[in-house]
């Protein structure tokens, strides 16, 4: 059991490094502070792997499964696509809005998207549904993995290794992220840039997987 946890724990990291898990890493956590981006991170993690290990158990019982895995890509590559033209949608429609706030004493500045600003959000929510949608795309990958360890059996053991080694990933470039919001999104050019950018790529990973 302890090398099948290992196994898959170390799956969770290679998974991470999947470009269609950083690129909505990114979507979701431009312009956010740190703690938010962490909650975002931990999140996406928390719902991608249970409904990667929901799918895994449904479908290890059918012997011709390559349609429903299909499926399952295409539905991770409608997320990333409709994620980045999202993106160009907030830069083309002026909609992200770059302010100064004073908090504790401290005055940041501070990205939102909306007219009236809040701090109250559902961004987390969010995160963990397309998460969610997202782990029904790396299926595939899990039940190779599965096929390795002698009990194949999906237990909660496994979906906690599994979601600490995408975790581990996805907070470090978590980070990255962060020090992008802090020191490069103080601009208005460099936040067109960006956002345009990000949607840009989203576009292009959700297309690739799609054709490929």
């Amino acid at each position: 059991m302890e090398i099948g946890l290992i196994l898959i724990f170390w799956y969770g990291i290679l998974h991470a490094f999947g470009p269609d898990h950083i690129v909505a890493i990114v979507n979701f956590s431009l312009g956010k502070s740190k703690s938010k981006t962490l909650l975002i991170t931990i999140s996406f993690a928390i719902g991608h792997g249970l409904m990667l290990f929901i799918f895994a158990k449904i479908l290890q019982s059918y012997t011709s499964i390559e349609e429903y895995l299909a499926y399952g890509d295409y539905i991770s590559a409608f997320v990333i696509i409709a994620m980045g033209i999202y993106m160009i949608y907030l830069v083309t429609a002026k909609r992200i809005i770059l302010e100064k706030h004073v908090h504790k004493g401290h005055e940041h500045i501070h990205l939102s998207f909306q007219k009236n600003h809040t701090h109250k959000s559902n961004e987390t929510k969010n995160a963990f549904m397309m998460g969610s949608l997202m782990g029904i795309g790396g299926v595939r990958g899990m039940l190779i993995t599965l096929s390795v360890i002698s009990s194949a059996s999906v237990n909660l053991y496994m979906v906690i290794a599994f979601i600490l080694g995408v975790s581990l990933v996805f907070v470090g470039f978590g980070l990255i992220i962060n020090f992008i919001n802090e020191n490069i999104l103080n601009s208005k050019r460099n936040i067109k840039r960006v956002f345009t950018l990000t949607g840009i790529i989203s576009i292009l990973v959700g297309l690739n997987i799609v054709f490929i």
